[in-house]
């Protein structure tokens, strides 16, 4: 705790006086163009890898960047979505996995988490990665088969995403891009889930477009009516 404190002295002594006037809009309000949906892992930090800024990012971390489908658990997560669409109108949400994820081990191994029933419980919800790897990958040695878990989970968790009703009318006016992305902690990597060729694809900046998840929107914007 001492540490968090002497920490915060440094931001308000150093960092607060150089942005005193950002802070100062930022108190009045937010409107960050993306959200980002990552694991509660203490050393995945959002703002510090994307050198972002304070309003940039809406930030909502959970053990293994879990979306629920709507239809099955009304949570944190998927009201922070909800109101990230609604009513900060983000451009895009990222959910966004990380290698050597414990959540992801839980689900490898599920006998880790056999005491901790509501760990255990919320894992449900990414029970269809396992059954992904259990079906298509056989033969892979446990580490292969936990970078593949990542992937098939954030996958999953897009399709969850899809079914929340807030996004599935922005993805279907073009209002609003979805991304999944697993980060590489060792490498400092990026790679991106690429709907259109079905598999992960590292981002290397400057080189191109930056894959998507998002399906074609299928509605134009409606227009204001003539007075």
């Amino acid at each position: 705790m001492k540490r968090l404190i002497e920490g915060f002295e440094q931001f308000r002594n150093e960092v607060f006086p150089t942005q005193r006037e950002l802070f100062g809009k930022l108190a009045k309000g937010q409107s960050p163009s993306t959200m980002f949906i990552t694991c509660a892992d203490s050393r995945v930090m959002p703002e510090m890898m994307f050198c972002s800024q304070p309003g940039e990012l809406f930030v909502y971390r959970n053990i293994g960047n879990i979306v629920p489908p709507y239809a099955q658990h009304v949570s944190g997560v998927v009201a922070a979505i909800e109101y990230a669409v609604k009513v900060l109108k983000v451009r895009h949400i990222v959910i966004c996995g990380h290698s050597d994820c414990g959540a992801m081990k839980a689900l490898q191994y599920p006998e880790l988490v056999q005491d901790m029933p509501s760990v255990a419980a919320w894992m449900k919800h990414a029970d269809v990665a396992r059954y992904v790897v259990q079906q298509h990958g056989a033969g892979m040695d446990p580490l292969e088969a936990l970078r593949c878990l990542t992937e098939e989970n954030v996958v999953g968790q897009l399709e969850h995403l899809r079914t929340l009703p807030a996004v599935a009318a922005a993805l279907a006016t073009g209002q609003l891009s979805i991304h999944g992305w697993v980060y590489d902690i060792a490498h400092a990597e990026l790679r991106a889930f690429d709907a259109q060729e079905g598999r992960f694809v590292l981002i290397e900046p400057g080189k191109g477009r930056v894959p998507e998840a998002t399906p074609h929107a299928r509605f134009s914007m409606p227009t204001a009516s003539a007075a």
